[in-house]
């Protein structure tokens, strides 16, 4: 007779990621959130999870799920169609990070095994700072940025791998020690990056399903400038480029004269700024019906092309503007330093995932550019 899976604990931070699509970067603090809703913003993290656990249910055998009270997990477990043993507490509309950390506490105590969470880096500073460094936990990508290396690479990568924790009965699965990091979003909201190593947590480990440690900027070549150069005398008049954030594309604008928004999304028509610092909402208007393309950089140590730092750059988005209208631009050292030819893309629509996944051309220096495959 085989064993019993183990159980895993699920936690669900239902505010994270609604900084993205509204270029608020996060939603730390109650006057951001209330923003990003007055903005329009849409919780991620409850589809996300239940994205997770379907692809858990699927590769899982019998598994247990303790979870956190309404929002913060129960609710999405049961509508996946699991069998849930909800732990005491509040099921409340409004929760804070003392709900998570009281969470995570309870199912700890109880005796899962592993703690499956939605959320950003700040849910898992959250839960590093109450289980400590060698309680198991994993990511479930709902957040904006994600620095941290606790993270899955999409939902269903999460829910993969969580099933291959919870059927591990002989200890074959590994675990490693990753980043968590700790990012200032007031600073990323004034433009700058302001991130440090808060520390480490243990995470189950399958390099193809993990995401690495975002990589430390390194100083831009002659090589990578002369191509933004090219990018910027390329510019098609009457089509909008939409620019993503980062270093890479803002030297493009700075081929053109103009000055935009580091972490945020511009668009440029006719050599001139159209709107800077956009949101979700604002750009798919912007495009509709509008000959457009997109011109992104990559993150580095990661490979993500879409899904982390630039969700302005949305679904809706993409499908209008189509992928044969997509321009990456990367160094060489970048692509080589991601050490396997593929990039990510994890857009929270799982079709358009699709459709960006294959092949793609990466311009990395004037007359010369790779192929490199997208992932989903």
């Amino acid at each position: 007779m085989a064993a019993a899976a183990r159980n895993i604990g699920l936690i669900v931070n239902p505010i994270a990621g609604m900084g993205g699509s509204t270029a608020l970067r996060g939603t730390d603090g109650s006057a951001v959130l209330a923003r990003a809703r007055e903005l329009g913003a849409e919780p991620l993290a409850p589809g996300r999870a239940r994205r997770a656990l379907t692809r858990l249910a699927a590769d899982a055998g019998p598994v247990s799920i303790l979870a956190a009270p309404g929002v913060l997990g129960a609710d999405i477990a049961k509508d996946a169609g699991f069998e849930v043993e909800v732990i005491e507490g509040k099921a409340i509309a409004e929760t804070s990070a003392e709900d998570t950390r009281h969470a995570a506490v309870a199912l700890r105590d109880r005796g899962v095994s592993l703690i499956l969470f939605a959320g950003g880096d700040g849910t898992a500073r959250d839960l590093l700072d109450v289980l400590g460094s060698e309680f198991p936990i994993l990511g479930i990508p709902a957040g904006v940025k994600m620095q941290s290396a606790v993270f899955a690479v999409s939902p269903e990568a999460a829910g993969q791998l969580a099933a291959l924790a919870a059927a591990d009965h002989d200890g074959r699965i590994a675990f490693r020690e990753a980043e968590v990091m700790d990012i200032d979003e007031a600073a990323l909201r004034a433009g700058r990056v302001s991130a440090r190593l808060y520390g480490y947590a243990r995470v189950p480990f399958e390099r193809r399903l993990l995401q690495n440690p975002k990589a430390g900027g390194a100083a831009e070549d002659a090589t990578l400038d002369t191509l933004c150069r090219e990018i910027a005398q390329e510019m098609v008049p009457g089509v909008i480029y939409v620019m993503g954030p980062g270093t890479t594309t803002q030297r493009v604008l700075h081929h053109l004269g103009l000055e935009g928004s580091l972490l945020g999304v511009d668009a440029v028509l006719d050599g001139k700024l159209l709107g800077r610092d956009l949101t979700g909402a604002a750009l798919e208007s912007l495009v509709r019906g509008q000959p457009a393309r997109i011109i992104l950089g990559i993150i580095g140590g990661q490979g993500y092309s879409f899904g982390r730092g630039n969700q302005q750059i949305g679904p809706a988005v993409i499908r209008a503007i189509g992928r044969e209208n997509i321009i990456l631009l990367a160094s060489q050292q970048k692509i080589l330093a991601l050490g396997e030819n593929r990039l990510l893309a994890d857009t929270g629509d799982p079709t358009v995932d699709a459709l960006l996944r294959g092949y793609i051309r990466v311009r990395l220096a004037p007359g010369r550019s790779t192929m490199m495959r997208i992932d989903v």
